[in-house]
């Protein structure tokens, strides 16, 4: 018995003592051999971290002005169990309901949310309809928070508000298809933004530190800390003064001829930079959640066309580089029988036997057949089909451009590719940079919308140059075609583009009429469906500006690219050449009201005294106003070398800004105006276009303003009064400009 005890105690004792090295052993694996690792698992039980958002780069236009940039936006969140608590569930469901557009159900789910254990949940927050919401909703939610603290006497209402960053568009719907739109979860959906995200996006930090069990940071414990890098800033080549142009006037023309779409490009041919780009319908990306299906979809870059006419352009510049294009040659219009087909003339049997010149401005399709069919091979009118683009990416740095294809397989599609139709499929932005290459004296361009990008933190900027892909055809072929294609607009009489003549400068264009294609008609095409557009640049001699606008389907089919897109091409074009200060091609402006108004050059004025200033300008009887009281001209608008009408007036600035009055800027263009602005330190408000037509001095929440009313080029500006009461005293002339819109034209489509 005493024997068994003693074996049991031995046995117990072992396992026990076993037991004992086991335990002695894990604390050892666990303290020495594992130490680094259990000792990084309990610093992450312990530590903190808190992500550090970058900020989103800035984008801008050439000028400045901001059109996307990151500002405060603020996250609704809900704390179910306080809400219930207070009984007040009924009066949030219903406010935030109203406030936010959320559905009732979706909200009363959410406040009256519980876990697995039945318990109300501490935070949920609202979806996309709570979230980066903007400083006016958020104030209604605050006033309404505060209802509810008042009502319960409790200062925790479970309704919070947490502050982060969103993404906002200033200008709205301005230029929204090329500057895409980055969502309420922060990724970069469409346009630049996607395209620049990498750059525009920057890097996120973080805050990692020690805490205690009550989640108190330890003031001896180990903090890293890394900085959130911010996204760069780009500089767009746009500029929005000539953007709002092109969307002002591609608007009036949806609505007038409703089509299903329509689209323009503004370029500087010379250097290719975008000056503006715009499709319609368009969205607003501040509520992009809110615009039609297809909305954001870029026409200028992805939509392929068959160009119809305006493709001309090409077929001509080959034909005049390889010298078979004699303008005062004849042929016989109306039709050619080719490969089984018979190829007409935009009316019917022609116009009998005239000059390859006549057939342009006509824009016959038998007159380029003749061209680009019979006295060029096809092989040869391919090279310079490539050579000017087609076929291939302009290279354009907004994302989704599409490459488009020329091709040809049968005998009649080599005939038709000459004026733009059969399995021909290019995009807009290859249209402008080839009729570009023409302007510019044969080099083709590469198009692009980034003019720089800058780095906040270093300061370093990447500035983007200007690049030739090649020649494509001579600087001396590159005059004549222009010249041939002016006449398509100066001959009222029979050209085609005669809507889009502009007084006082030289315009060359081309006018487009294409049929779409359709599988419900034997010849492939459809009988009332057309896609009609204009393209051209101004002035000929100098061109500063091409212009490219397109019009799918419009509602009347009768109408051609004459009588839609023409218009449109004149009004951008027209505003634009005003804007950029561009000297009328004949040095003399159209006669106004029995006299001519000259073309003058603002001198160098800087630095003069007063009495030297005027004494210039009286000499050269020029138009001005001292602006302030003092001896000398500190600053001057417009610039030294800017060319402008003699009705315009030179300020001259004589004293600092802030002891300058108000001066009388009517008769102005809006730059100057905004100069003079600048200049004042004052905050400029403007309605219309133009030229500055009147003027007040104004208060607008507590801040003085200067409130500018504007009217286009080519109606008159009225006899300038006396400044306003703070202002100086103002010379007195009459001012008038412009000339009468062109008559529209009425015919059936014309190429």
């Amino acid at each position: 018995m005493t024997k068994r005890i003693k074996l049991r105690t031995l046995l117990i004792g072992g396992i026990m003592t076993l037991l004992f090295v086991v335990l002695l052993g894990r604390v050892y694996f666990v303290q020495v051999v594992n130490a680094d690792l259990w000792y990084e698992r309990a610093k992450n039980s312990w530590a903190a971290f808190q992500k550090i958002p970058a900020v989103r780069g800035t984008i801008t236009d050439r000028n400045g002005n901001v059109l996307a940039m990151d500002v405060a936006g603020y996250t609704v969140a809900v704390n179910p169990e306080i809400i219930n608590k207070l009984g007040i569930a009924d009066q949030v469901v219903y406010r935030l309901h109203t406030l936010l557009g959320k559905k009732e159900s979706e909200l009363r789910e959410a406040v009256t949310k519980k876990n697995e254990e039945g318990e109300y949940y501490r935070h949920r927050e609202l979806g996309r309809e709570g979230k980066k919401l903007d400083k006016e909703m958020q104030e209604k939610i605050v006033a309404f928070r505060e209802e509810l603290q008042k009502a319960t006497d409790e200062k925790d209402v479970g309704i919070y508000l947490i502050e982060e960053q969103k993404r906002y568009y200033p200008k709205q719907d301005m230029a929204s298809h090329l500057l895409g739109y980055v969502n309420k979860e922060g990724e970069a959906v469409t346009g630049m933004e996607l395209s620049l995200n990498e750059e525009l996006a920057g890097t996120d930090g973080k805050l990692v530190y020690e805490r205690d069990g009550r989640q108190v940071q330890l003031s001896n414990g180990e903090v890293e800390y890394v900085p959130a890098k911010d996204g760069k800033d780009v500089t767009l080549t746009i500029d929005t003064e000539i953007q709002y142009y092109v969307e002002k006037a591609i608007k009036e023309a949806y609505d007038k001829y409703k089509p299903k779409s329509i689209t323009a490009i503004a370029a500087d041919p010379n250097t290719m930079e975008i000056l503006g780009m715009a499709n319609y319908p368009d969205y607003n990306p501040n509520e992009y959640w809110t615009m039609k299906p297809g909305s954001d979809y870029n026409y200028a870059v992805r939509a392929l066309l068959e160009p119809g006419s305006t493709f001309k352009m090409v077929t001509l510049a080959a034909a005049v580089e390889e010298g078979v294009f004699n303008p005062d040659e004849i042929y016989k219009s109306g039709s050619r029988y080719i490969g089984g087909w018979t190829l007409n003339d935009h009316k019917r049997g022609g116009w009998g036997p005239i000059t390859f010149l006549e057939g342009l401005k006509r824009s016959s399709n038998v007159a380029f057949i003749e061209l680009g069919y019979n006295k060029m091979s096809t092989e040869t009118l391919m090279k310079y089909i490539t050579a000017f683009g087609f076929g291939a990416k302009t290279g354009l740095e907004v994302g989704g451009e599409s490459t488009g294809m020329v091709k040809y397989r049968y005998e009649s599609e080599k005939a038709t590719l000459t004026y733009g139709q059969g399995t021909v499929q290019v995009t807009p932005i290859q249209q402008v940079a080839a009729i570009a290459a023409i302007a510019n004296g044969g080099k083709l361009m590469q198009p692009h919308l980034i003019k720089e990008i800058e780095d906040p933190v270093t300061g370093k900027k990447e500035v983007v140059q200007p690049k030739v892909v090649r020649q494509v055809i001579s600087e001396k072929t590159a005059g004549k075609v222009g010249e041939y294609l002016e006449q398509v607009v100066s001959d009222q009489e029979i050209g085609t583009g005669k809507n889009a003549y502009i007084e006082g400068y030289r315009v060359a264009g081309k006018t487009g009429t294409a049929q779409k294609v359709t599988s419900s008609n034997k010849s492939g095409y459809a009988d009332d469906k057309y896609i009609v557009s204009f393209i051209g640049y101004a002035p000929v001699e100098d061109p500063r500006i091409v212009v490219y606008v397109v019009a799918d389907e419009p509602e009347d089919s009768s109408l051609g690219g004459g009588t839609v897109a023409a218009p449109v091409f004149k009004d951008i074009v027209e505003q634009s050449l005003r804007y950029m200060r561009v000297t009328p091609s004949n040095a003399i402006k159209a006669e106004t009201d029995g006299r001519k108004d000259r073309v003058l050059t603002a001198p160098e004025l800087t630095g003069l005294k007063v009495s030297e200033a005027k004494s210039e300008l009286k000499a050269n009887a020029m138009t001005y106003e001292v602006v302030g009281s003092g001896t000398t001209v500190l600053q001057q608008v417009p610039k030294p070398g800017t060319a402008m009408a003699s009705f315009q007036r030179i300020y001259l600035i004589t004293e600092e800004r802030s002891k300058l009055p108000v001066p009388n800027v009517r008769g102005l263009s809006l730059r100057d105006a905004l100069e003079v602005c600048s200049l004042l330190e004052m905050r400029c408000i403007t309605e219309g276009e133009g030229f500055v037509k009147s003027q007040m001095v104004a208060k607008q929440q507590g801040e003085r303003v200067f409130k500018l009313v504007l009217e286009p080029p080519g109606e008159a500006i009225v006899k300038p009064e006396p400044a306003e009461p703070d202002g100086a005293a103002a010379r007195q002339t009459e001012q008038t400009g412009g000339e009468a819109d062109t008559a529209g034209e009425t015919s059936p489509p014309s190429g």
